[in-house]
């Protein structure tokens, strides 16, 4: 919720838009993935703006996620004891609403700590600062088997 962006002082790196106000919209949209409805699918809206955009005076909002997309939701989603609704929210629902077939392939996600750099690098002679940087995720998604 809108907290996050002031623990600990300003944090530029967690401002999105929309900007869940209240702990019971964060809380509304963990029970809308735990419903398991089609309705709800992934889209990833990963925002990577580089860090000198995210830090002057007129920020940008947006928050990168594309490190651990996939990964934060399985955290999310163990939060509200629904891992067994994941598949469905990430492979099946979308297609199903587009009308599209679903893709065959698959992944693999292990509960084993995913420690995030502190920054990436984002073009020449800029930094991005991903979600939970300098943190860990509690999932990480395996390499294929080769």
């Amino acid at each position: 919720n809108r907290n996050a962006i002031f623990q600990g002082g300003v944090r530029p790196h967690m401002y999105c838009l929309p900007v869940l106000k209240r702990e019971t919209h964060r809380q509304a949209l963990l029970a809308a993935i735990k419903s398991g409805s089609p309705k709800f699918f992934l889209g990833t809206d990963s925002a990577p703006h580089p860090q000198a955009a995210k830090e002057s005076s007129c920020g940008c909002a947006g928050v990168f996620t594309g490190h651990a997309a996939l990964e934060l939701y399985a955290e999310a989603f163990e939060s509200v004891d629904a891992l067994d609704k994941l598949e469905a929210f990430a492979s099946h629902h979308g297609p199903d609403f587009y009308g599209l077939p679903r893709n065959t392939g698959t992944v693999t996600l292990e509960r084993r700590p995913l420690a995030v750099p502190a920054a990436l690098r984002f073009g020449p002679g800029e930094l991005l600062i991903p979600l939970r940087a300098g943190e860990s995720v509690a999932w990480t998604l395996l390499a294929p088997a080769e």
